[in-house]
């Protein structure tokens, strides 16, 4: 690597005093809400500029990657149609364009085919462009859909006269970017957001052809620890506003018929209590944890709405079995519930009771239901994953369970299946907790000898659950003889609810030392090298890329660190950063002291301190929606500061990205061929 000299941020010290204590931030002076600061501009320059100097030698190697991964990507595809209403909606993607065209259509097979909205055209004179969203009119004449030109997850919603292919004059302005139609195709229902915070916590009603400042708001959220969302009923009878926090929620119903009508709540909502609701016909269906700890499912008659005590099982309780998902059809009712950290989906004939469950091949994977939008439909829409198998779309016939595969991704070039196998294994924690492991490699590179180099990856916070799933990308590791493991530690909901309980707030350390132990007993297996050990993890994984070095820095060669989470203790302590009231039920609240004595203990951050660390490659956006770009940049200038290795520190900011990284499909690859790049650069070193 070249001998350009690493950038040393100044140095202003911050005290910070609560409980009687004192912390001292140097690099406090990095935070400028309005991104505009030419001393922090400079200095995420000059981060930049070291990087690619750093990175020179490698360029031949990234622009390798980023062409096999590219060569593997069918050019010209679309996605499988999903009726809503009168039509069946697609996107296609076409040659080298960077985003999508969403069209229609009177029937599946798209033969009269009839373009909605080409992105491309939209983002042309952007350098970040993203469209949120999209939704037809019920009788299927406008379309709407947000816009975010800056990658801070504020969208504009326009409007467009579909037959006429215009805009109409309406724009709403500071939304969430998604908006529900009532059905009278000119009222429509929007979340609006804080713009420093970027919380949507107001629910507005906008009446097509006036101005936005005549919006009748029609709630408005008190509780800053609560998400506020929309949806519409299945049956397209009612608004649902969804009441979101880390250990609670509800929701608020809207008669859809009525652009007047005002929201009325389901059931008063209850400290612990989360469920969601459907409906169908004259009943309400009801995922809940009251008295389950995995949740059951439960139905009340719409005259009774507000009386929990009125609420009947339709599936109940199991405290080994965690309820998912679940669909509601004329005649059926399909679920999908997690048993030892695998899906099943389970067929339900309503009017017998009878059950029937829907099979799979491979030992773990990813299995989603969507597009299934019509009540009456006879067929259930799923998408099915795993780490050999490219993603699989079927229709799956409600009587027969008879499968129709209506896709397949196709991977381009020399791929074969068969060339490639996954376990799903245990690993033994610490105190005894057994830590599922989900693994792949190619078959003719793998010896379980400790030569492989070991790629590991994990999330493990507010009980995401990763589930195996097919990677085009991946293979360029794979194929190099790279063991890619997903630890699936305590903070995710792979093993139920009590595996997420087990991993937040007063119990968070366990997530970290999972993802330690992981690693200790794959290379002790086998798995992989414990020489070349290389860990992944982005936002919340940030977080725990940054704990891990701190607690077992021996353990990696390399670590990236994608958007991370860092700062844990002055970010929870300040209200007016974006998230932090709602996650206080995920993290704790450090103005009680013994979450801030807890925090302190792992925060990266404030837990940086002298000793060698391992090469690490940190990204981030300037416009980070979520984690704001100064966590990673204060803690990239404090690792530089007290690190005693020679290792190399690298720290790379895209100025017009956000939380999500850069917009359009080919940009996003150049990301993945960076960091694979840097991985493999040190795996050839030595």
């Amino acid at each position: 690597m070249n001998d350009i000299t690493a950038p040393i941020a100044k140095k202003v010290p911050h005290k910070m005093v609560i409980h009687n204590h004192t912390r001292v931030d140097d690099y406090y002076w990095m935070r400028d809400d309005t991104r505009k600061n030419p001393e922090v501009l400079a200095h995420l320059a000059a981060e930049n500029d070291y990087t690619k100097a750093q990175l020179l030698h490698t360029e031949a190697m990234q622009e390798k990657i980023f062409q096999e991964i590219k060569a593997r990507i069918e050019k010209d595809d679309s996605s499988v149609p999903t009726k809503k209403g009168d039509f069946y909606y697609s996107s296609q993607m076409q040659g080298e364009n960077e985003y999508p065209i969403y069209v229609r259509s009177s029937d599946f097979s798209g033969s009269n085919l009839e373009v909605l909205l080409n992105v491309n055209e939209l983002a042309k004179a952007h350098d970040y462009y993203q469209v949120s969203g999209l939704s037809a009119s019920p009788d299927g004449k406008l379309l709407a859909y947000g816009e975010d030109t800056v990658s801070r997850r504020i969208y504009t919603v326009q409007f467009k006269d579909i037959a006429g292919n215009s805009l109409l004059d309406d724009k709403l302005e500071g939304t969430n970017g998604g908006i529900v139609w009532g059905n009278d195709n000119k009222t429509v229902y929007y979340i609006k957001k804080d713009p420093q915070t970027l919380l949507g916590y107001q629910v507005f009603r906008h009446t097509l052809g006036t101005p936005q400042a005549e919006d009748e708001m029609v709630y408005e959220e008190s509780n800053k620890a609560y998400y506020t969302g929309l949806s519409k009923s299945k049956d397209g009878s009612s608004v649902f506003i969804w009441h979101s926090s880390t250990e609670a929620s509800g929701v608020s119903v809207i008669d859809a018929d009525n652009a007047n009508a005002m929201p009325k709540r389901f059931i008063d909502r209850e400290e612990g209590h989360e469920y969601s609701i459907s409906k169908m016909n004259n009943w309400y269906y009801i995922n809940t944890n009251w008295q389950a700890t995995n949740f059951r499912l439960m139905k009340v008659h719409k005259k009774h709405l507000g009386d929990k005590t009125q609420w009947q099982d339709v599936i109940p309780a199991n405290d080994a079995v965690k309820l998912e998902d679940y669909e509601l059809f004329a005649n059926h009712l399909v679920y999908q519930q997690r048993e030892n950290g695998i899906s099943r989906l389970t067929i339900q004939e309503l009017s017998s009771g009878k059950k029937q469950p829907l099979s799979f091949n491979d030992t773990a994977y990813t299995l989603a239901l969507y597009g299934n939008n019509e009540i009456t439909n006879s067929k259930l829409r799923l998408y099915y994953s795993s780490f050999t198998t490219p993603g699989t779309h079927y229709d799956v016939d409600l009587n027969t369970l008879d499968k129709t595969q209506l896709k397949q991704a196709k991977v381009l070039g020399d791929f074969d299946s068969k060339n490639y196998a996954s376990e799903r294994i245990s690993v033994k924690a610490r105190d005894g907790k057994k830590v599922p492991v989900s693994l792949v490699y190619r078959k003719d590179k793998f010896k379980k000898d400790g030569t492989n180099p070991l790629y590991q990856y994990a999330y493990g916070s507010y009980g995401h659950t990763i589930d195996p799933s097919f990677s085009v990308s991946r293979l360029s590791l794979l194929d190099r003889g790279f063991v890619y493991a997903v630890a699936h530690i305590r903070g995710s909901e792979m093993l139920g609810r009590p595996w997420y309980e087990d991993g937040k707030k007063l119990t968070k350390m366990n997530t970290f030392t999972d993802f330690i132990d992981v690693t200790k007993d794959l290379t002790a297996q086998g798995y992989g090298d414990k020489e070349n050990v290389f860990a992944v993890g982005g936002s919340a994984g940030g977080l725990l890329m940054g704990a891990v070095m701190n607690m077992a820095p021996e353990q990696y060669k390399g670590i990236a660190a994608a958007v991370p989470f860092v700062d844990v203790v002055t970010t929870m302590l300040d209200e007016s950063i974006p998230l932090t009231t709602n996650e206080f039920k995920e993290w704790g609240n450090p103005k009680d002291k013994a979450f801030y004595d807890y925090m302190l203990s792992y925060s990266p951050y404030d837990q940086v301190k002298a000793q060698d660390y391992p090469n690490v490659l940190v990204t981030t956006g300037l416009h980070d929606s979520q984690v704001q770009y100064f966590e990673p940049m204060k803690w990239v200038a404090k690792l530089r500061e007290y690190k005693t290795d020679d290792n190399v520190l690298l720290f790379k900011t895209d100025m017009e990205a956000g939380h999500g990284g850069a917009s359009g499909r080919f940009k996003r690859i150049h990301d993945t061929a960076l960091q694979y790049s840097f991985f493999i650069d040190l795996l050839n070193k030595g």
